[in-house]
C-alpha cells in the first residue's frame, strides 16, 4: 500500500488511547514505520480516560491525540447503556474539552439509521440505530463542537483480536457450511489501513491542510456480510460454494444492526489524502496475517 497523505512533520508528539486494541496496535506499526518516536501508547490499563485529572496529565503536550478507546460491546450497551455512555459519549467529551483541535476521535457509522440506499455524506444528521451508537453521537457531538475530528468507520476487522475475518476462518476449520448474512450492506475496512489514513490525517490537520471536522474512513466499495465471507474462503484457497446466504432475522441481537452501512467519502477531497483503496483489494493485502 502506498504512502497516504504528508509526510512526517518533524518532532511532533502522539498520545494514542486505547492502545491494546486492534487499531490502537495498528496505529503503533504504521507510526513506527514512519519513524515516529515521540509516541505514548496508553493502554485502559495505562490510563483511565473517564478521570479528568488522568486525561489533563496524558494530554499536556501532546501534539496529536488519537482517541480509539471505546465500549465495543454493540449488544451489551443495550442493557448497560449507562457504562456504554460513559466510555463513549462522556469520556469522548472530556478529551474533546481538554485536546479540542488537537483530537483525532474515530466513531461509528451506528451513528446513522441505516436506512440510506446511497454512500451516506459526513453531514448527514445522527439518527442512532441503538444504545451504543447514541453514546457515540454525545462523543461525536462534543468532538466536532470542540474543534476537533471525527473519523467515522464500519466493518473494521485486522490482525489483533476477534473480527469476522478470523472468525470465518476459525469456522471454516470446523464446519462443512456457513449460513451468512446477506441482507446487511457495508465496506469492509482493514484497520491497518484505517490507521494509515488517520495518521495521514494527523500530519495534514497539523499542516493546516484538513479543515476540522467528520471524515469517513472506511473502504471503497461494497457487499454483504454474506459476500465477504465468500470472498475470505477465496483468499484463503476454500470453497465459496461452502458459504450460503441467509437473512438477519435468522440471527436475533439484542442491539439493531443497520442494514447500510457504506458511506461517503467527499471530505477527503482538498487534503492531500486519497480515500481508503476499494475493500476487496484491502483484503487479499491483509489476508497473509490471517493465514498459516
Amino acid at each position: 500500500m502506498p504512502p497516504a497523505g504528508p509526510a512526517p512533520a518533524a518532532g511532533l508528539r502522539w498520545l494514542i488511547t486505547g492502545a491494546g486494541g486492534m487499531l490502537g496496535r495498528d496505529l503503533q506499526r504504521v507510526l513506527a514505520e514512519s519513524g515516529e518516536t515521540d509516541v505514548v501508547a496508553a493502554t485502559r490499563a495505562d490510563l483511565d480516560i473517564t478521570d479528568p485529572v488522568e486525561v489533563r496529565d496524558a494530554v499536556a503536550g501532546a501534539d496529536i491525540v488519537l482517541n480509539t478507546a471505546a465500549w465495543t460491546n454493540v449488544d451489551g450497551a443495550e442493557t448497560g447503556e449507562a457504562s456504554a455512555t460513559a466510555i463513549n459519549g462522556l469520556a469522548v467529551r472530556l478529551l474533546a474539552h481538554i485536546a479540542g483541535k488537537r483530537l483525532i476521535h474515530v466513531s461509528t457509522d451506528y451513528v446513522f439509521d441505516g436506512s440510506a440506499t446511497t454512500p451516506i455524506p459526513e453531514d448527514t444528521a445522527h439518527a442512532p440505530i441503538n444504545a451504543y451508537g447514541r453514546g457515540k453521537a454525545i462523543g461525536e457531538r462534543a468532538v466536532l463542537d470542540s474543534g476537533g475530528y471525527v473519523v467515522r468507520t464500519a466493518w473494521l476487522y485486522g490482525e489483533h483480536g476477534p473480527n469476522f475475518v478470523r472468525t470465518m476462518l476459525t469456522l471454516a476449520a470446523t464446519r462443512d457450511t456457513l449460513d451468512v448474512v446477506d441482507d446487511q450492506e457495508g465496506p469492509p475496512t482493514w484497520s491497518y489501513a484505517l490507521a494509515r489514513q488517520l495518521v495521514a490525517l494527523s500530519r495534514a490537520a497539523v499542516a493546516g491542510d484538513a479543515a476540522p471536522g467528520a471524515y469517513h474512513g472506511t473502504a471503497a466499495g461494497s457487499t454483504t456480510w454474506f459476500g465477504l465471507a465468500r470472498a475470505v474462503f477465496e483468499e484463503a484457497g476454500l470453497d465459496p460454494g461452502r458459504v450460503r446466504p441467509t437473512t438477519s432475522d435468522r440471527f436475533p441481537r439484542p442491539a439493531r444492526r443497520p442494514a447500510y452501512s457504506v458511506l461517503s467519502h467527499v471530505r477527503w477531497s482538498g487534503t492531500g489524502i486519497a480515500p481508503l483503496p476499494h475493500w476487496r483489494a484491502q483484503l487479499t493485502e491483509a489476508m497473509p496475517l490471517f493465514l498459516p
